[in-house]
């Protein structure tokens, strides 16, 4: 009588993202980002004016003609200035973001080669991860100074060890599971183990986590404009367009609305992503 081996968890019948994309909390997170990322994709064609340009109207208030959110202290359009902030933002963790995640699981592949690969790697994102994120922030643009390429190198160092280490972890457990013990016994390869069953089963976690760090890439990044060391003036980001807010905000409340806004809205859905598929992966 011949005995099956076990079978890898890979081969369950119905994959569970689209599953949880269809769920209320996924079709509300994607409708969400659909729209702020549609906002800062159709920038060119939504804002009436250039977001540099200034005029002598000043903090001017919503339904100005011309202006339907007003103008900044400058006299430049808010909603020009708030759509193509959307899209610088989204444009940065487009790139830092996979960026970190590949170097992150790269290094993880690196560290399950040998013991003294895996010590290095590891004390290595214990160094990262020694720094926090607006204290790395500062260090680079002390280096480099302010702009794009700091802050997308920024998020992607503060995303390497979190993507590290969560694949690092999911390898580690698939390894010592009965269907790869089975699969050695039955004579296959290493390589062919790491890629066809181990890594597909430990890549769920790395999918929430790839939103999850959108989220966070959004917060970093508004942050490292509102503080000054984000890109540099007068490029507009949510985080610029809110940190110029901040003395009017008594006079001009108004001003710092739309970038609030769009930032709540953006993780809102982003989170509501994460939520979504985290649950029915665990299912």
């Amino acid at each position: 009588m011949t005995t099956a081996l076990p079978r890898p968890p890979a081969a369950r019948a119905r994959h569970p993202y689209p599953a949880a994309l269809a769920t209320a909390r996924g079709r509300t997170g994607l409708a969400l980002v659909g729209l702020v990322v549609l906002a800062g994709l159709l920038a060119p064609l939504l804002a009436g004016h250039p977001p540099t340009d200034q005029s002598a109207l000043t903090l001017a208030p919503l339904g100005t003609p011309g202006h339907p959110l007003g103008t900044d202290d400058l006299g430049r359009d808010l909603l020009s200035r708030l759509l193509y902030g959307i899209r610088a933002d989204l444009g940065i963790i487009a790139v830092a973001v996979p960026l970190g995640a590949a170097l992150g699981c790269l290094l993880a592949l690196a560290a399950t080669v040998h013991p003294a690969a895996d010590t290095a790697v590891q004390r290595a994102f214990d160094l990262v991860l020694a720094f926090p994120g607006l204290i790395l922030a500062l260090a680079v643009t002390a280096v480099l100074g302010p702009g794009r390429l700091p802050v997308i190198l920024v998020v992607a160092l503060a995303e390497i060890p979190v993507f590290g280490r969560l694949l690092r972890t999911g390898i580690l457990a698939q390894r010592s599971r009965e269907y790869v013990t089975a699969a050695r016994v039955g004579g296959t390869s290493a390589r062919r183990i790491l890629t066809r069953h181990v890594l597909p089963n430990a890549a769920d976690p790395l999918v929430v986590q790839f939103a999850v760090s959108l989220t966070v890439a959004v917060f970093l990044e508004g942050a490292m404009s509102f503080l000054g060391v984000g890109v540099r003036p007068p490029e507009p980001t949510l985080g610029a367009v809110l940190s110029q807010s901040m003395p009017h905000l008594a006079q001009a409340p108004h001003f710092a609305a739309g970038p609030l806004v769009t930032v709540t809205a953006l993780v809102l859905g982003l989170s509501l992503v994460a939520e979504a598929l985290n649950r029915e992966i665990r299912r």
